[in-house]
């Protein structure tokens, strides 16, 4: 998968949007003001939730071990950092996005869901 394959992957679900928190190295796509992927523009990265915490998150990395690994700061919350450019099929890389939005989008008030999401 390219990058920009990922970038138009993300912003196509339902009410994503673009940001940039900390600068031009780091694209955050969010919904409802909520992160589902953070996606490194340096390098092959994606940072996304899998699970409701660091357990169930670590199924993925023992699945694909240094391809998928606990994100740093956040990883305890079930994020994991997945390089979308090695083992990982594409199939299984829209997955874990899918799985992120819908838990950004389960996390909001029912008012701020997108009507597609």
């Amino acid at each position: 998968m390219e990058r920009d394959e990922l970038i138009a992957y993300c912003l196509g679900k339902p009410g994503a949007e673009e940001t940039y928190p900390w600068g031009d190295g780091e694209l955050v796509a969010k919904v409802g003001g909520k992160g589902f992927a953070f996606i490194g523009l340096e390098g092959g990265t994606v940072s996304v939730k899998c699970g409701r915490d660091a357990a169930e998150a670590a199924e993925w990395r023992e699945r694909y071990p240094g391809a998928v690994t606990m994100s740093h700061y956040v990883g305890r919350y079930g994020w994991n950092s997945v390089d979308w450019t090695g083992a990982l099929p594409d199939d299984d890389v829209r997955e874990l996005v899918d799985a992120s939005y819908d838990a950004a989008v389960a996390a909001l008030p029912k008012s701020r869901r997108p009507s597609g999401g």
